[in-house]
Order: C-alpha cells, then structure tokens, then sequence
C-alpha cells in the first residue's frame, strides 16, 4: 500500500549535523556569561552581565526573525493565506521589541525578561514549527531554550 506523498511544506525536515553543533555553539556565550557574572566583581561586573544582556536580546530577535523567513518561503510557494502571513509577520518583530527592552533594563530585570522571551518563543515555536511540518527541530530547540533561558536567569540572580 502506498502513502500518499506529502507537499512539500509538510515533509518532516530534521535538523541538519550542523544546525545541532551551532546551536549548541552558540549557547557558550550564555554560560560564560552567566557563570563570570557570579565570579567577576568590581568593576568588570556591569560589562559582563551587558554583554550577557546583548547577547541574550541578539538570540530573542533571532529567534522572531525566523518567522519572517518562513513566510517568505511560504509566499514563494503560495501556502500561506494572507491572514496567517499576517499574523506570523507581527509575532516575527515582538520579540525584537522585548529583546530591546531587555537591554534596556539594568541586568537584573532584563536578563529576567530575556529569559521569558527565549521560553515564550519557545512555546510559540512549538505551536508553529508543527503547523510547518518542522517538529524536528523541537528537540534541539527545547534544549537550546532550556539552557539559555536558565543562564539568562542565573545571569540576573548574580546581577
């Protein structure tokens, strides 16, 4: 008995080797970062916990500007309403916003807000990644999210 195919958009698409090294990759910066927030003091504390603030609201507004990348591939297709385009386009730019908001904040606060967005886009992700045929790639993203929203939160403790 044959399956039927199924589009495109919906084929299951596993993360890549190498999506899996740079995502974890790219986690060092946040558990440096926390962990020479609770051992640097003097002076060099305020450059630490900014840095780890930046670098946190740079992940946030990564993590939104995915979402416009998905509409462009589905507009390119034509999958997509206009609707839904819509709606995807609006929640792709919030998190920048809350990631600027973040570094805005002193250390201890931010890094608290930028630990909620990396888990709410996050659970936004969840729903969206699944509607796109991409629940593969939700292993990788929970553990990701897992440690850097963590860091975040033991960066604003040791702020």
């Amino acid at each position: 008995m044959n399956t039927p195919a199924l589009p495109p958009a919906l084929v299951p698409l596993d993360p890549p080797p190498m999506a899996w090294r740079l995502g974890y990759a790219g986690l060092i910066p946040f558990v440096l970062g926390a962990v020479l927030v609770w051992l640097v003091a003097g002076e060099a504390h305020p450059y630490v916990a900014a840095a780890l603030s930046a670098y946190g609201a740079v992940i946030v507004s990564f993590l939104g500007g995915i979402h416009w990348g998905h509409v462009m591939r589905q507009s390119a297709q034509a999958t997509q309403s206009p609707a839904s385009a819509d709606s995807t386009l609006v929640w792709g730019v919030m998190p920048s916003l809350v990631a600027w908001l973040g570094v805005l904040m002193r250390p201890y606060a931010g890094l608290f807000v930028l630990g909620l967005a990396i888990i709410g886009c996050y659970l936004v992700d969840r729903r969206r990644y699944t509607a796109l045929g991409l629940q593969a790639w939700m292993t990788l993203r929970f553990r990701l999210t897992a440690v850097a929203s963590l860091c975040c939160f033991l960066g604003a403790a040791g702020s």
